[in-house]
């Protein structure tokens, strides 16, 4: 049992709170996938964990998209947060809390948090001038703006001329602070590209940022001025303190932040990185909080190398991708495939080949053949060996003993393309080894004890690489255990209470003699999509 709550300190994580304009799109479903997955390697090890994804649902752009919808906006926002739980649902994400910042109780911490914020000092009345992305909800640079006055991010919208009184954060106080925290604590942003990038804004001189709009009924009213509503953003961001809060308990800041704060890794797209790396923390200063650990910022994802889009006509939607082939596929091509941090690209052939290549064949075939020479030669159990008859130089045993270590740094560092390259290394490993040995012939030389050698070794490796592979692919994980005859449910979240961490990830765990499952396809081959010939 891992128990020892010192040895297992609490671990929390953040995905954005997705803005509700529309249903979620595969770039939500990419970050909290990798939530997700972060998640569930903290909570094998034996962490608490606290995984947080929820909606934005104030601001302009929801106030204007339910108006050209015909609905009100709380009715809006009920049908597209929605969206999001559904789709989590179905891509075998399952999130701790779920936060909607139009909830009450999160009127209550922002209110309180505002508090702080303005006995500080840090918050003043003034005039906003400036170009504003109502997409963005930001006020943008005019050195940062494209031709014809468009978004650098939203490029088809251009943005509108504002001209109006204001509530504003003095962010221009913390310049020095901020900088100190970059200096003192270099892993506080990754990965090194968005580091640098933001290093190098705050370098220019950080501006005092506007936290209030006027003209605007949905949202929070400033506690100081009704008539004022407070900025998205700055409501937003105290989503990640209302969620730490059991949604039974009392509202109340101090209560928020007892046990989960700080928060150990916000995991954002790059386009929200300012927000998260400049303002938040010099947020949290201001009101006498400790800031997150690490903030993340992962690239964009394209499809067949173009940037997606309506107007494109090239959307990727994740509901009909999971249904189509599976949560477990889903999850495990964007984990292998894209290096995180950088910009990934989707295309349906190198999606079914990589599946096909590495679950069904490499993986999945490996399994299946080994549990059927095991129930013909070695009556439908474990061989009865010994693992530590396996020398250092034994080729699986070689890869395995290190194996755990090398997994684990690279979940921990979120090199899941890393992670799950080193697992197929010893699957491909696994494969050759039983080639070169032919436990099919040793057996018929009468070579009992080396043939249950060679399985034993080879569905030890297997079972290795299910645990390893378990945060990515649970359901592919459980049956590949329990075909092992091993009990073990990736799903539960008490998973890292039920299975000791370091038993099961090193190699040389599984029982010698026990009664093996019955063996079929872990995961089902995948076919190319018929393309349709053009007129």
């Amino acid at each position: 049992m891992n128990s020892n709550p010192v040895d297992n300190p609490t671990f929390a994580i953040t995905t954005p709170l997705y803005y509700v304009n529309g249903l979620p799109h595969i770039g939500s479903a990419y970050t909290t996938i990798a939530a997700d997955v972060v998640a569930r390697f903290y909570r094998l090890m034996g962490h608490p964990v606290l995984m947080i994804t929820g909606t934005d649902e104030h601001g302009q752009k929801i106030q204007r998209t339910a108006a050209e919808r015909g609905v009100m906006p709380q009715a809006h926002c009920d049908e597209f947060a929605a969206g999001f739980v559904r789709l989590w649902e179905l891509l075998n994400i399952d999130c701790d809390r779920f936060i909607r910042t139009t909830a009450p109780r999160h009127n209550t911490i922002v209110n309180e948090f505002f508090q702080r914020v303005w006995d500080q000092g840090d918050i003043y009345q003034g005039q906003q001038q400036g170009w504003y992305c109502v997409s963005c909800e930001e006020f943008k640079e005019e050195r940062d703006l494209l031709p014809d006055q468009r978004c650098p991010i939203h490029t088809n919208k251009s943005v509108e001329w504002r001209d109006e009184s204001n509530y504003f954060f003095k962010l221009s106080k913390y310049q020095d602070q901020l900088e100190q925290l970059y200096a003192e604590r270099p892993d506080f942003i990754q990965p090194e590209a968005r580091r640098n990038e933001v290093l190098s804004f705050v370098k220019r001189g950080l501006q005092d940022f506007s936290i209030s709009r006027i003209n605007l009924d949905w949202g929070f009213p400033v506690p100081v001025d009704a008539d004022h509503t407070l900025y998205v953003w700055f409501d937003a961001l105290l989503g990640y303190i209302t969620a730490l809060q059991d949604p039974d308990e009392a509202p109340s800041l101090d209560q928020a932040i007892a046990r989960w704060w700080p928060i150990n890794i916000h995991l954002i797209g790059k386009d929200i990185l300012r927000f998260h790396a400049v303002y938040w923390p010099a947020m949290l200063m201001s009101a006498g909080l400790p800031v997150p650990d690490r903030v993340y910022g992962h690239g964009f994802l394209t499809k067949d190398g173009q940037k997606m889009g309506k107007s494109q006509g090239n959307t990727l939607d994740p509901v009909e991708l999971v249904k189509k082939y599976g949560a477990d596929a889903v999850r495990y091509y964007f984990m292998r495939e894209i290096e995180f941090g950088k910009d990934g690209d989707f295309n349906e052939t190198r999606f079914i080949n990589l599946l096909n290549a590495d679950l069904a064949n490499d993986l999945g075939n490996l399994l299946n053949r080994t549990l059927k020479m095991a129930a013909r030669y070695c009556g439908d159990r474990v061989p009865e060996i010994d693992a530590e008859i396996f020398g250092d130089d034994h080729p699986l045993r070689a890869i395995g003993v290190s194996l755990g270590q090398t997994v684990s740094a690279a979940y921990g560092h979120l090199a899941f393309s890393q992670a799950c390259a080193a697992v197929l290394a010893l699957v491909q490993a696994s494969n050759k080894f039983v080639d070169d040995q032919a436990p099919w012939s040793l057996f018929k030389q009468g070579k009992q004890a080396e043939t249950e050698a060679v399985l034993y070794a080879v569905l030890e490796s297997v079972r290795q690489a299910a645990y390893l592979l378990s945060p990515i692919i649970p359901g592919v994980s459980n049956q590949i255990y329990a075909q092992l005859g091993l009990t073990a449910d990736f799903n539960d979240k008490a998973i890292g209470q039920g299975l000791n961490y370091s038993d099961h990830v090193a190699w040389g765990y599984l029982p010698p003699g026990q009664p093996l499952g019955v063996a079929a396809p872990v995961f089902q081959r995948l076919e190319l999509p018929e393309l349709v010939p053009s007129s």
